[in-house]
């Protein structure tokens, strides 16, 4: 007989009595910690009390003791407005929060923050809040397992990947492109479940939404499961986990018709339910209903030991794991630990990384393709893809197969036109751990991953992007696809490393900081071929990872040029005609930003040395520059269509105009 939440308030003798007290608890403090906030959202939480129960004690593999397991299923909540749900359930099966950090609720230094924090909170796998996006980071988590059991076995990794997701994820488009890709890929260890409780922030969700989501996700290639009215029913909600668990070719998707802010007489199906709706009155007659005490984070003892229970129960599992991986892993081990953090093999990897001659001139992207290939038997956690233009951004590797359902092994993927989910992905597989995620994409289009972006800064998941394209000489394509303003913009989120290296042995210098470093990199490379320029071969490695160092310089220079990416070439240039007319130079290469910053007032000083102006030039808005520059060489409009060395020319980026910028500041 299924077993039901309705209606039963105390716990009996029976298990069932038991488990309806338990969710009841949990409705309980879905309503408190909001009330107690004056902040959050507090229905979504309670419709979805039981089907949160039967994740964290009847299906999810996990030890409570020991969060970061590698072989844990993961648990994301893509609707991360409900937090509430997840951090009562982080409490109660024992994950270290306290009741006082559900009091805590979104306050200033609590582990409750109002959206989850991976890294913040123990048990929280990923950054939760914008919708979509933790829907499309389950894709790459997905994708992070199947790498990690194929390269090394299902007594090594062998997990699957939960979430809860909601209207708002499915009608953001990322989910379309994650949905679609993780179809294509058959991810079977992909296991959602879609809140269908019909509810947005406006009133019913048909006033907008009307897709039939069943044939959606079958489209798509999806398992899917119609469950209807079972967001009470237990039994049935297990069953059809277990059924999603079960299938290995598609990944699964269970419609799940709920209703917000249930048990609340008042507030049952209200779209207010949404938000902060339960005042005291609300919550009382909620608890009534409920049978539970009117008193805030009321826990029985019974019930926190039930949970404990459901909390400690892997650490059997977890135990066995231990035992039979090290034995699965015998002689691997060091592979292993390096590919788990994404490290390289060895304290010498660094020696694999090619030097770039002055006969050479290649475009930073073909650098960039020279570089990562070289990289690749040595930094085992590789997972390399790009956005349709695998070739155009030198994100190929060449040691192994695409990754496509007939070829589960392979690390090289073909994301499609899917930025937005690439970049999703990247972060979802970097916060499960075992792969380094690579993306290649245009320049211009880091506008569609910017989202992502912003969530890898925030969650620090190590991960490398590579935008290619990298000003307007990507040439006759035109305004549409030459970036002016996209390095500006990315520079000014905070936790992200932006690179943009002037000739191949920076770009051996960037993958250095990306390899050595814990957060996400963003490796910005050029179409046109630019010269290796005269001591980067010795300078480089060591200047990229402090940001910018002087690469030629005159005693007691009048002047410094400090330029970026393939306009260091100009400065370069630029240079050469100040000398001719008697004036001394410094040239500086400033590949990052961020870098320099945190290299320390005594670095900063010696590369940019007080009360010597300061010249930039850059392919690019030159908002910002004054941080560094008096004054500065960029383009403030949009680009246009024609050869990229007459757009360069026609709006001013030439040695000509930097020359001339140094003569008038330095007047």
């Amino acid at each position: 007989m299924a077993q039901s939440t309705t209606g039963i308030g105390t716990a009996g003798s029976g298990s069932a009595d038991l488990e309806s007290l338990a969710i009841n608890v949990v409705r309980g403090l879905a309503m408190d910690a909001p009330a107690a906030a004056k902040s959050g959202h507090q229905g979504t939480a309670m419709a979805l009390a039981p089907l949160a129960h039967v994740l964290f004690t009847r299906i999810l593999r996990y030890d409570s003791g020991a969060p970061h397991w590698a072989d844990r299923d993961r648990f994301i909540l893509s609707c991360g407005h409900a937090s509430i749900l997840q951090y009562a359930m982080l409490h109660l099966t024992g994950f270290g929060l306290t009741l006082d950090d559900l009091r805590d609720f979104r306050q200033w230094g609590s582990a409750t923050p109002g959206h989850p924090e991976a890294g913040h909170t123990a048990g929280v796998e990923v950054t939760t809040g914008p919708l979509g996006q933790g829907f499309a980071n389950g894709v790459g988590m997905a994708m992070a397992e199947n790498s990690l059991r194929q390269r090394f076995g299902a007594e090594v990794c062998d997990h699957h990947i939960h979430a809860i997701v909601s209207d708002g994820d499915l009608s953001e488009g990322v989910s379309h492109e994650a949905a679609s890709l993780a179809g294509h890929l058959g991810l079977g260890r992909l296991v959602y479940v879609y809140d269908d409780n019909h509810i947005s922030i406006d009133g019913p969700t048909e006033l907008a939404l009307d897709d039939d989501v069943v044939k959606r996700f079958e489209a798509y290639g999806w398992h899917v499961q119609d469950i209807g009215e079972a967001s009470e029913d237990l039994d049935t909600m297990e069953a059809a986990l277990l059924e999603a668990r079960s299938e290995e070719q598609r990944p699964s998707l269970i419609v799940l018709r709920s209703h917000i802010g249930f048990p609340s007489p008042a507030h049952t199906d209200d779209p207010a339910a949404h938000g902060l709706a339960f005042g005291a009155e609300d919550i009382s007659e909620a608890k009534a209903v409920m049978g539970l005490p009117d008193e805030p984070f009321w826990v029985p003892e019974e019930v926190l030991s039930y949970y404990r229970e459901a909390g400690s129960r892997g650490s059997v599992a977890r135990v066995e794991w231990e035992h039979t991986s090290a034995a699965a892993l015998s002689g691997r081990s060091a592979e292993w630990e390096a590919t788990l953090a994404a490290r390289p093999l060895g304290s010498d990897w660094a020696d694999v990384l090619p030097r770039f001659g002055p006969e050479e001139s290649p475009a930073t992207r073909a650098a960039n393709q020279k570089v990562l290939n070289a990289l690749d038997p040595v930094v085992p956690g590789v997972l390399g893809g790009s956005a349709d233009l695998t070739g155009n951004t030198g994100t190929r590797l060449d040691s192994t197969e695409a990754l496509q359902k007939a070829t589960p092994g392979g690390r090289q993927v073909h994301y499609g036109i899917r930025e937005h989910a690439m970049g999703s992905a990247l972060v979802g597989a970097a916060l499960h751990g075992g792969v380094l995620p690579i993306s290649g994409t245009f320049l211009v289009f880091s506008d569609y991953m910017r989202p992502a972006v912003r969530l890898a800064a925030l969650s620090g998941a190590k991960c490398v992007f590579v935008w290619s394209h990298d000003s307007v000489g990507v040439g006759e394509d035109g305004p549409t696809h030459q970036p002016v303003e996209q390095v500006m913009s990315l520079r000014l989120i905070p936790d992200l490393t932006v690179v943009r290296p002037a000739d191949g042995n920076e770009v051996a210098g960037a993958w250095k900081v990306a390899i050595e470093g814990d957060g996400p990199v963003a490796i910005i490379t050029s179409r046109q071929g630019t010269p290796t320029l005269d001591g980067t071969a010795d300078l480089a490695l060591e200047g990229v990872a402090r940001g910018a160092y002087v690469l030629d310089s005159d005693d007691d220079p009048e002047v410094v040029l400090v330029g970026t990416g393939t306009e260091v070439a100009v400065a370069v240039a630029a240079a050469g005609i100040l000398r001719d007319g008697g004036t001394r130079v410094r040239v500086v290469s400033m590949p990052s930003w961020e870098l320099f910053e945190g290299a320390g007032a005594a670095h900063r000083s010696s590369v940019l040395p007080e009360g010597v102006p300061v010249v930039s030039v850059e392919a690019g808005v030159t908002t910002g520059w004054q941080r560094w520059a008096d004054a500065s060489v960029g383009i403030d409009r949009f680009g246009a269509s024609a050869p990229g060395a007459t757009v360069m020319a026609e709006l001013g980026i030439t040695p000509e105009a930097v020359a001339a910028a140094a003569r008038e500041v330095m007047s």
